[in-house]
């Protein structure tokens, strides 16, 4: 019988809902190197663009040969609700309803929480079905949420997520996480372990074809104008309020245009911050099968990130590997050597919260030939598909999970 891995992440979507992508994108890969995956996720997020139909407290769906189990929480409506914390405690709790699923052993159990409420009812569903159980870290809680949300590291619930997260890293069999200097992080917190970065990435998956954006919204994209686009969430943690500063210092300069494609909960305020601008232009967020389609339509990707502290460990965006994807140069707004930019030679990394030094480079990248520009938008796509595919990542996670199972001997 094939070696059965779960993966719990209330967030992981699919390509018919929408993001998180990345455990869907490792399910298919890992069921090519012979694994049954199931994937326990939560049945509303703020980022999924279709909600799945859950009408049972646990609903069963296969997508793609991937075993989906929905826990039915709250709908809390956008990502800055309160109501969105009852959701953690939801799902957390009704983790438990799957020890009495009839769903085929795991020998693993691979944890991806954002808030570390699940950890312990993943540890123990672990020790119930004797699995090894990993733990994914693709968010530093609670650290990320002191430092965007400003909660203290005295606030009630912030201590107890960071018992959560300590009880996780010192139980887990195997420690994942997305983020280049999580070692670093696990020094400075004293806690002696060892970790396997395994990256976000892209997939090639040869029956998805690329679909054309409407030609209604491409049409709103000029053609003749030097385009500096951003595609993604609109987001505290984006950074965009600098980009539309920017775009400013540059309004004079007819043939550079700002395009901002996505949605978020930051979108009413960045639209109304560039309510006086002609030369920024918004689109909605699109299915994922098109965003190769308006990349093209960029000169320059753009990505920005906030002055936090906790950003010094690197950052892991899946944006970012769509931008290389598409061999256009990136601009990056961002304090940290740990940067795929600077790595892979694509692009240009600037000071982040700083819109005079994202206009800047924006200028630099202007000033540029169309061959300098190919040559940083070519050395990013070779390195993305060299390391970056969901093939090379599934590959890098059988290594974790055999090598599991070589300890166990």
């Amino acid at each position: 019988m094939s070696k059965c891995i779960w993966i719990i992440n209330e967030y992981a979507g699919s390509i018919y809902h929408g993001m998180e992508f990345r455990h869907y994108y490792l399910a298919i890969r890992l069921q090519e190197l012979g694994y049954r995956v199931v994937i326990i996720s939560g049945s509303y997020s703020h980022l999924y663009q279709k909600q799945p139909d859950c009408k049972s407290i646990v609903e069963h769906e296969v997508i793609d040969g991937i075993d989906y189990y929905w826990i039915r929480v709250i709908n809390y409506g956008a990502s800055t609700s309160k109501k969105r914390i009852l959701k953690w405690f939801q799902f957390s709790s009704k983790l438990f309803l799957l020890g009495f699923i009839n769903i085929q052993k795991p020998d693993y159990i691979l944890l991806s929480p954002m808030a570390t409420l699940p950890v312990v009812p993943g540890y123990l569903l672990a020790k119930l079905k004797k699995s090894k159980f990993l733990i994914e870290i693709k968010d530093i809680w609670p650290l990320t949420l002191m430092e965007i949300g400003g909660y203290s590291k005295h606030n009630p619930f912030i201590w107890t997520l960071r018992k959560f997260e300590v009880f996780g890293l010192t139980h887990a069999d195997a420690i994942i996480s997305n983020i280049p200097g999580y070692g670093a992080y696990l020094t400075e917190n004293h806690i002696k372990r060892s970790f396997t970065f395994i990256p976000n990435g892209i997939d090639l998956r040869g029956d998805i074809e690329e679909q054309e954006i409407p030609k209604e919204l491409g049409s709103k994209v000029p053609l003749g104008k030097f385009v500096v686009g951003y595609a993604g969430t609109v987001g505290l943690a984006n950074g965009l309020e600098y980009l539309i500063e920017a775009a400013k210092i540059l309004k004079y300069m007819n043939q550079i245009v700002f395009v901002i494609v996505g949605d978020g909960s930051n979108k009413r305020k960045i639209v109304s911050k560039a309510s006086d601008l002609q030369n920024v232009i918004f689109l909605p967020a699109i299915p994922r099968q098109q965003i190769q389609s308006v990349l093209r339509k960029f000169d320059v990707c753009f990505i920005g990130w906030r002055r936090k502290d906790f950003y010094k460990y690197g950052v892991a965006a899946n944006k970012l590997f769509d931008y290389m994807l598409s061999g256009k140069p990136i601009l990056e707004s961002i304090d940290s050597k740990l940067n795929l930019v600077d790595q892979a030679s694509c692009g240009l990394c600037v000071e982040s919260e700083s819109p005079r030094a994202i206009a800047d480079g924006v200028l630099k990248l202007f000033s540029m030939s169309k061959d300098e520009l190919q040559r940083l938008g070519n050395n990013g796509k070779e390195y993305v598909l060299k390391y970056h595919t969901y093939t090379t990542l599934a590959k890098q996670l059988k290594e974790v999970l055999d090598g599991l199972e070589s300890a166990a001997f």
